[in-house]
């Protein structure tokens, strides 16, 4: 506890003359009230004369208490505490994923499509502070996702992601390109795209290196993943007998990938499994750190209304006392 005006506590030092003048005038003024002849009738009273000796000072007691609360009030107690307010600046991040039918390869579990779903559900899932957005890119591209902090919708378009939906194909360039006109218009700080295929670009009206410049002009870091077994992997193939699985050859243009992350200022990153995915995307998280500044403030608790309750207690106790348990005689 402190106080705002701790030098208006001096005046506590105005009850020393007070009580010093009320034991003054109690000892000047010591005589007896009434005159009588016998004071037979009193002797039995003299616990009830002890109790009318204490009480009578009661009054100018509780007055003296009434009058230092009220001087602690005006002196204004005050208690602080300090609290802390964290102000995060996050990073804007655009999630470019390949949905082409390749994706539904089973060399990760339980396929591609949805373990590249899953883990970056848990990455979006543990950046608070970023707006991200989603596009998704085959033979076309389109935006699944604007840039947003809502992250249960996010989660929920996520999930939403499936194979089938636009012209097959692997348009790499059309999916950059779309993922960096969602993002140059950002006012964010740090900009940054992930881009997951596990194909070659066949399609498309981008080439990706031009993409890679767009990217590189608005400074955005792209940071590219290529996912697929090395060698053969199973995939499903419709059949006059059904869908059976059949191996198949995994190819992904590394090359190009790794072009385009070094370009942009970005990282290549290779997935043939589940963990390592899973490794990246964690890879990525520590590299792309939000930016949080902590700012520390007190904050104040007026304590003068306790007092101020103190005071009118007091007060109103004396008129109890003065007025209605203490008789006396004038």
């Amino acid at each position: 506890m402190f106080f705002e005006y701790p030098k208006l506590l001096y005046l506590e030092l105005i009850l020393i003359p007070l009580i010093v003048l009320y034991v003054y005038r109690e000892l000047k003024g010591k005589h007896p009230s009434i005159i009588v002849s016998n004071v037979r009738q009193w002797e039995s009273r003299g616990r009830e004369n002890l109790w009318a000796m204490v009480a009578r000072h009661i009054p100018f007691v509780l007055r003296m208490l009434a009058l230092a609360a009220i001087i602690f009030c005006i002196a204004r107690p005050r208690s602080a505490s300090e609290l802390q307010k964290v102000n995060s600046e996050g990073i804007d991040i655009e999630m470019a994923m390949d949905v082409s039918s390749s994706m539904l390869a089973q060399d990760f579990k339980p396929d591609r499509i949805g373990a590249a779903k899953d883990i970056a559900i848990e990455f979006i899932a543990s950046r608070p502070a970023d707006r991200i957005g989603i596009v998704v890119f085959a033979g076309e591209s389109y935006t699944q996702c604007p840039l947003t902090t809502d992250r249960v919708t996010l989660i929920n378009l996520m999930k939403d992601i499936q194979t089938g939906l636009i012209d097959d194909g692997t348009a790499i360039g059309n999916g950059l390109a779309t993922a960096v006109s969602r993002l140059k218009d950002s006012d964010a700080k740090s900009r940054v795209i992930i881009l997951l295929t596990d194909g070659v670009n066949n399609s498309g009206e981008v080439a990706p290196q031009m993409a890679a410049e767009m990217a590189k002009t608005y400074g955005i870091r792209v940071y590219t993943i290529g996912v697929g077994a090395e060698g053969m992997a199973p995939y499903p193939v419709q059949t006059p007998w059904g869908i059976q699985m059949q191996q198949m050859k995994v190819e992904i243009d590394e090359d190009l990938l790794k072009s385009i992350a070094d370009t942009t200022g970005g990282k290549y990153f290779r997935a043939t499994d589940n963990a390592k995915l899973m490794e990246i995307y964690g890879e990525i998280n520590k590299m792309e750190k939000s930016r949080t500044t902590v700012d520390k403030f007190p904050v104040y608790t007026e304590l003068y209304p306790r007092y101020a309750l103190i005071a009118l207690i007091a007060l109103l106790l004396e008129v109890l006392f003065r007025f209605a348990l203490i008789k006396r005689l004038p």
